[in-house]
């Protein structure tokens, strides 16, 4: 299993976190396509293919739709779609090669519909849920499956940060979450095409 992460010591101890596989922790910059495509010649050097890709780059910043700034609307766009872009262009050549392969992509519940001061973040999670359905056309005759689990909030330390009085009962365990990107990355949901999950 290929780990591409911003690296430091958060992705040298994921790797070391990860039971029953062998790891390959790549630090890269998803926003650097050439560094991305290099880090997959890599992994595939490594472990002889891509079965699957697992898209969980993501962010979110609030902000009024209309004021926020341009650095804000592109770094979500950036953090959100660009990195899928850059990352699907890495992996897609290779499962093409090899007739089969499963990209599955984190988008988000909140994105069905606008929400006040979340503007630029729904904009962007919509795009990689309308990129991931155009993706799944595109590619579902070359025996790749695209698909894209739509968590409500994800129990995480800086979600429970952010939002210290939610009910954090209501919110996504990562295993869960895992549990349902597992399926999707598998052979029992070879028969989903361009779906989005909805998870909690």
């Amino acid at each position: 299993m290929a780990l591409l992460a911003r690296g430091g010591a958060a992705l040298a101890a994921r790797a070391k976190q990860v039971r029953g596989a062998q790891t390959l922790p790549l630090a890269v910059d998803l926003l650097d396509a050439r560094a991305v495509a290099a880090a997959v010649e890599e992994a595939v050097a490594r472990f002889g293919g891509v079965d699957a890709a697992i898209h969980l780059a993501g962010g979110f910043t609030a902000g009024q739709a209309v004021h926020e700034t341009a650095d804000a609307w592109q770094r979500m766009l950036d953090v959100n779609v660009n990195t899928l872009l850059h990352s699907a262009a890495a992996v897609v050549p290779v499962m093409r090669r090899q007739r089969r392969g499963f990209i599955v992509n984190v988008g988000a519940a909140s994105a069905a519909k606008g929400v006040a001061g979340m503007g630029a973040y729904i904009a962007a999670k919509s795009a990689l849920m309308r990129l991931t359905e155009s993706m799944s056309a595109e590619l579902r005759g070359d025996g790749i499956n695209v698909n894209a689990v739509l968590p409500t909030v994800i129990d995480t330390p800086a979600n429970r940060a952010a939002m210290p009085d939610a009910d954090f009962r209501r919110w996504v365990s990562p295993s869960a979450l895992a549990s349902v990107i597992g399926f999707l990355a598998s052979d029992e949901a070879s028969a989903v095409q361009g779906a989005g999950i909805p998870v909690g």
